[in-house]
């Protein structure tokens, strides 16, 4: 049997202010950093030891996984940061309040945007400030890499090739493997890893700041998950990303 922890970064600024980040790079907030240094305890508390980290390239993201790692006194683990496990970019729609969208658009329209499989936010244009072909952190990306917008469809599309390349051998290798990413980005993970609908991965929330690991056979299919938190806390989290698109 094989583990895998994963965990969404904790609040970040825009969650916090309920907008739209995709590729914009906040980092955590107040709140966002303790959920990181709970997230930390918490595996601590359960023993667990990780000599392989791969998180995004955003901060909200890494800073989780340092403040994680710092918890655990993991100094000199093996950590690769990749663009391929980004946010979902979420076009133009990135910095718009979510409840303002909701009214502006009606929650079903915004459901969509937030969590359908395939649909698309509508995109930006490259003279936009967020567009990231301006941004140093993608400067060795082919611009046919450089997303305007993504469902998460092109999320797995980005995302597969190094889960089979990259994270998935150095699990069967016996590696001790924490992802640290974002709500898209494993959202993607669970679908391949659970096998699930188009439909199901509509309805999956996933909260902040609460890892949650997987017990894999040696084919990487799950035998069992838990969140490490109380059931709860858990609930309430994704009560609350799921509110996030809510018309107030």
């Amino acid at each position: 049997m094989r583990k895998l922890v994963i965990i969404r970064h904790g609040e970040s600024e825009w969650n916090k202010e309920n907008r739209f980040c995709g590729w914009v790079d906040q980092d955590l907030s107040d709140k966002g950093i303790e959920e990181a240094h709970k997230a930390g305890k918490a595996l601590k508390e359960g023993g667990y030891t990780f000599d392989l980290a791969y998180t995004s390239l955003l901060k909200r993201a890494n800073h989780t996984l340092d403040i994680v790692l710092d918890e655990l006194a993991e100094k000199n683990i093996e950590i690769k940061k990749t663009w391929r496990l980004n946010e979902r970019h979420y076009g133009a729609l990135q910095g718009l309040n979510k409840s303002e969208t909701a009214a502006k658009y009606g929650e079903d329209q915004v459901k969509i945007w937030r969590r359908s499989f395939d649909v698309r936010p509508p995109a930006l244009t490259e003279d936009s400030e967020m567009y990231p072909g301006r941004d140093p952190l993608y400067k060795d990306l082919k611009k046919s890499e450089i997303p305007l917008c993504e469902s998460l469809k092109d999320v797995i599309a980005r995302f597969m090739p190094y889960w089979e390349e990259e994270i998935a051998p150095a699990i069967k290798a016996g590696r001790k493997v924490i992802i640290s990413a974002h709500g898209n980005s494993l959202r993607a993970l669970v679908k391949h890893l659970e096998n699930l609908s188009e439909a199901d991965i509509t309805e999956l929330n996933l909260p902040t700041g609460i890892p949650l690991v997987y017990e894999l056979d040696d084919d990487l299919k799950p035998i069992n998950k838990n969140f490490l938190g109380s059931e709860e806390d858990v609930k309430k989290a994704i009560e609350a990303v799921k509110n996030q698109g809510k018309a107030k």
